[in-house]
Parts: C-alpha cells; sequence; structure tokens
C-alpha cells in the first residue's frame, strides 16, 4: 500500500485515491511510511532544516470568525490587543531571530487585510529594515492583499508571502462566515503574481475529514505554492473550539507524511500546536517528511524554548540551513 521512493519521483507525487488509502494505514505501516518520506526529505531537502521565525505586529480585534482564532473579535479570549508596532520594533524582534538561525522573518497582523497606506508603509519600512539589518529574507502575513500592494511590499525587498487557506473548501463553511474561501484563492494567487514565494497551508484537527486534509493538499498542489506550513490545533478558551480533542502524535506525523508524498519537492514547515500535539515525538517530523519548523514562539501561544529546538536538530544529526535569500 505505500507507494516506494521511485514510485513518487516517477511520479511527482501520489495520487488523490493513493492518498486516501494511506489515510487509513494502521501503526505497524508507519515505518514503512516514514521509510519512503524520509527518503524523499533527503533527496530534495537534505539534511538541513529550515528555522523561521514571526513576529504577532498587530493583534486582536481581527472582524474574521475563524473558530480556532484567539484574534478573532466575535469571541472573548486573553489574547492581547494592540495596533500595528513600529518597524523598529519590528526590526529588533527580528536581529534577535538570526540568533538561532532563522533563515526568514514575517511580519504577521490580524485582520482581513490591510486597512490603509499609512500601516501599509510602516510594513514595507519594516521590511526595508529586516533587509538592511539582518542576512534573513523578509516575509509577511497581512492577510488578502491586492497584486498592486503585494507588488508595492516586493519592491521595498519582501522576497516572501505568506497566506494559509486553513483547511478544504468543503470544510471552510463550519470554519469561517466571513469571508469566502475564493478571497483566500485570489490571495495566493496575487502573491504568485507579484512574483514573490508564496507560504500557504493549514491548520489540522478542526473536526475535518482525512478527505478534507487531503483536498487542501491537491489544492495547494494546484497553486503550485513554494513552502507549506502544517499547524495543529492548539484549543484556546474561548473559541468555538476551545473543547475539541487533540490530535494523536500518529495522526499528526501522518499528515506530514501524506503532505510529503503529495508534495515531494516543497517545503514544509511544522508550525502551531506542535508541542502540545506531538509531545515526545516532534523529533519525528522530519521522518515523516518534514524539512522544516518554525521556532521562537506562534502568535499567541508561546511555544518551547528555542534551545530545546536547536538541540534537538543537533541531536538528530541534522543541521540548521543557513539564511539566504530565496
Amino acid at each position: 500500500m505505500v507507494p516506494s521512493f521511485d514510485y513518487v519521483i516517477e511520479h511527482k507525487g501520489i495520487s488523490e485515491q493513493e492518498a486516501k488509502k494511506l489515510s487509513i494505514l494502521t501503526h505497524e505501516h508507519m515505518a514503512k511510511l516514514f521509510e519512503v518520506t524520509n527518503a524523499l526529505r533527503q533527496h530534495f531537502k537534505g539534511n538541513g532544516v529550515n528555522i523561521c521565525s514571526i513576529i504577532n505586529a498587530k493583534s486582536g480585534l481581527c472582524p474574521e470568525d475563524c473558530t480556532f482564532c484567539a484574534q478573532s473579535a466575535h469571541y472573548k479570549t486573553a489574547a492581547k490587543r494592540y495596533p500595528l508596532l513600529k518597524p523598529d520594533i519590528i526590526v529588533e524582534k527580528a536581529r534577535n531571530a538570526v540568533g538561532w538561525g532563522a533563515r526568514g522573518f514575517s511580519i504577521v497582523t490580524s485582520g482581513y487585510g490591510i486597512d490603509n497606506q499609512s500601516d501599509l508603509d510602516e510594513v514595507a519600512n519594516a521590511i526595508k529594515g529586516i533587509a538592511e539589518h539582518t542576512p534573513m529574507y523578509g516575509c509577511a502575513s497581512l492577510g488578502i492583499l491586492t497584486k498592486h500592494e503585494l507588488s508595492y511590499l516586493k519592491d521595498a525587498g519582501l522576497v516572501k508571502y505568506h497566506h494559509n487557506l486553513e483547511t478544504s473548501r468543503s470544510f471552510f463553511p463550519g470554519v469561517c462566515t466571513t469571508h469566502p474561501y475564493d478571497d483566500d484563492i485570489e490571495a495566493v494567487k496575487n502573491a504568485k503574481q507579484a512574483g514573490l514565494n508564496v507560504c500557504s497551508g493549514g491548520i489540522f484537527g478542526l473536526g475535518e475529514s482525512w478527505d478534507d486534509r487531503i483536498e487542501l493538499a491537491f489544492t495547494l498542489k494546484d497553486l503550485n505554492v513554494d513552502s507549506v506550513p502544517i499547524n495543529f490545533l492548539n484549543p484556546i478558551k474561548g473559541t468555538p473550539l476551545e473543547g475539541k480533542t487533540l490530535l494523536t502524535p500518529i495522526e499528526c506525523l501522518k499528515i506530514i507524511a501524506i503532505f510529503r508524498l503529495i508534495l515531494p519537492e516543497k517545503d514544509i514547515v511544522i508550525c502551531g500546536g506542535r508541542e502540545v500535539n506531538l509531545r515526545d515525538m516532534q523529533s519525528m517530523i522530519f521522518y515523516a517528511g518534514a524539512n522544516g519548523m518554525m521556532t521562537g514562539g506562534y502568535l499567541t501561544t508561546s511555544g518551547r524554548p528555542v534551545e530545546d529546538d536547536l538541540r534537538m536538530i543537533h541531536d538528530l544529526g541534522f543541521e540548521v540551513s543557513k539564511p539566504i535569500t530565496v
């Protein structure tokens, strides 16, 4: 049932039907699955681990009603609320991230998109500062922007744009009702058309089915995104999903593995929720096919100490990829 390394290479990934068959694999088949996904990671990405970091540059009061998000104005949570941070604060946080080997640093803001030209100018200034004062590439996650707005930021030095689809088109109405899925698709297309490297993925454990997960993977493949961030739900008190049961570590690893098989040449980066869902099995993400991870904290949760992540990478015999412009 598990496809061979040569088969995946020859076909440039597995089919939707093959992915669905793999989704029902039981524990005793995981070693064979990871043998193939680990080989694919090594073939396309080597043993370097891409590390990225973010800053929550504008927090809370988001008008969207995404059921998993602590920053939504629709829910009562403990998430901080503050306006867009000044460029010097953003750049200083970026300089800190250089110390633990981050290749990219992303400016993340809450909301549907950027509300005004003044905020867009401030983000542009921060991007220029990151390029001037660090070896990292500048990344941003600012919601749904137009091609014109994205081109403006690219001219300022933006290299990568991040915009998650979150889940499949089929499941999306149960996750967010304040904007249509097509807006998110358009945001990804706009970033591609602006000539940016595009990072887009989702969050798992929302109640979606395996069919939804596979549908999302093939949507991302059709969009030809460059990097796929994989998040796992860390239920936040006050959100509609606060009582959701965590995914098991094996379920998380199977998600990573099937995404690697569908998207064999793409960067797969493990982000929010990995600590609480994978627990003692975090090191297995690389054998499942991941070649990157976010460290240094997330938007409204702290994650684990950077030193622990760096030690894990070192203990596995891997190395942190050098900061380079992509």
